[in-house]
């Protein structure tokens, strides 16, 4: 029988994991320039961590795992005759694989938090896993990428994280928009518009504006139970136009009753103020204020955003806000925090697309050395040592097989330099070095190889 891997999984190969390390590498690089420190949790929690997090539907999709040794233990034969699946993994499983990086972190904090010195400033990569049906895009096993603040109110942090945002495209060489907004402009909307008990409803429903248009929108607002007076008056909202200072204006005016909503302004105003043009700390990529940015989960309290690649046509590729109670949910109210989450995967995608790799980061093997015999391969092996404490990515051929072999190795592999030492080379310490793009040839003492292999 042929061996499968479940659906909703994926192989990676060696050049496709040379350039998620990259990805990964890059990352990483930019949260410590800003003192983040990593942490790694399970890939199992308790479900009484997990259950209730996510709404009903995120509950569906945790995947559970059957307690060890005999998972029935506990099950009656009525039970079992029921056939009642939610009750019958409730009494089987106590596990499951985690769902995000969010809930987990909420986690680690309330149990470490005599340990953590806030503000607390961690990044986190690690795979999450998730029942849903498998479709192009989505996967049931997949990468996140966070970094949160967590114990500090100052819209600073906001403004680091839009910094280190705008940083890791910038290396990538990918042009991007940077959308941001407020939920609290979003709360101020609904207070104003006489419809607080619909924030929700208009959030989730104004988020899918790119995807379904005004009139869909419209509708679903309507759907929602929302009146005709006030779907009208959501729409120069929803369709302002203009720079970000006037939009900041045009909504403050709308919000002049609101208390919470104007709050919002404020907090856009001084994140705003620091990181567009002319700021303290601007920006290379466009950042811009974007009311029907929602984000779907409601956790979020202040500046929300979501990052758009500009070269190439995929969802977001980055997102992430302000929350009041990350670790509410575990009896430890009063913890603030930001963060954002990079979507590895779809990353992967645009890069792949705009062909942004540098050569080196899907590069392996730089310099082989061809297999000739015993004896040539002891002469070869102590250069191979010097190459390697030098930094460069070698490789001995294991075999000594017909060079025309060697060779296609050499190819197949797309490595750049091959090394040949015979009877010749060896009697005057010397090795050919032959540039496998160019096909030139040189011969070189185990000193000269080196320099010409280097990186330049």
């Amino acid at each position: 029988m042929k061996p499968s891997i479940p659906k909703g999984t994926r192989d990676f190969g060696p050049q496709e994991m040379a350039r998620r390390n990259y990805i990964f590498d890059t990352i990483r690089q930019v949260y410590q320039l800003y003192g983040f420190q990593q942490i790694e949790t399970p890939a199992m929690e308790t479900l009484q961590t997990l259950m209730g997090k996510y709404g009903e539907e995120g509950d569906k999709l945790l995947f559970k795992v059957l307690n060890s040794g005999d998972c029935l233990a506990k099950v009656t034969d009525e039970e079992l005759q029921e056939r009642n699946s939610l009750h019958l993994a409730a009494k089987m499983c106590e596990k499951g694989l985690r769902y995000d990086l969010t809930v987990p972190f909420a986690r680690y904090v309330v149990m470490h938090r005599e340990e953590l010195q806030l503000p607390f400033k961690r990044y986190q990569m690690q795979p999450v896993w998730r029942a849903d049906r498998p479709q192009k895009g989505r996967y049931r096993e997949f990468w996140q990428f966070d970094g949160d603040i967590v114990g500090s109110d100052s819209l600073l942090n906001e403004v680091e994280l839009m910094q280190i945002v705008d940083t890791v495209f910038q290396r990538f060489g990918v042009r991007v928009q940077i959308k941001i907004n407020n939920r609290k402009i979003l709360s101020g909307i609904a207070e104003v518009i006489g419809a607080a008990d619909k924030i929700v409803d208009i959030t989730v429903a104004i988020d899918k504006l790119d995807k379904i248009g005004i009139d869909n929108v419209n509708q679903e607002l309507r759907d929602d139970g929302l009146t005709e007076e006030q779907i009208e008056k959501l729409q120069p909202i929803i369709q302002l136009e203009g720079t970000n200072d006037e939009k900041l204006q045009t909504i403050a005016e709308v919000l002049k009753d609101s208390e919470t909503g104007l709050k919002g302004v404020d907090e856009l105003r001084t994140i705003l103020s620091s990181l567009c043009s002319g700021g303290a700390a601007a920006l290379h990529n466009e950042l811009q204020l974007d009311l029907t940015l929602a984000r779907g989960l409601n956790y979020y309290t202040g500046a929300i955003f979501e990052v758009k690649a500009l070269d190439v046509e995929i969802g977001s590729i980055t997102g992430g806000g302000r929350y009041d109670n990350l670790t509410g949910i575990f009896g430890m109210p009063g913890i603030s925090g930001v963060g954002i989450s990079f979507g590895v995967d779809r990353i992967y995608d645009v890069l792949n697309q705009l062909d942004a790799y540098p050569k080196d980061a899907t590069n392996g093997t730089r310099l082989l050395f061809i297999n000739f015999g015993q004896q040539e391969t002891a002469y070869c092996l102590p250069v191979a040592a010097r190459a390697r404490q030098a930094g460069i990515r070698t490789e001995v051929f294991p075999d000594s097989a017909k060079m025309k072999k060697q060779m296609a190795y050499a190819n197949a592999k797309q490595i750049p330099f091959v090394a040949l030492a015979g009877e010749n080379e060896i009697s005057q310490g010397k090795l050919t070095l032959k540039n496998m793009e160019t096909g030139e040839q040189q011969l070189l003492t185990p000193d000269e190889l080196i320099t010409a292999v280097c990186p330049k």
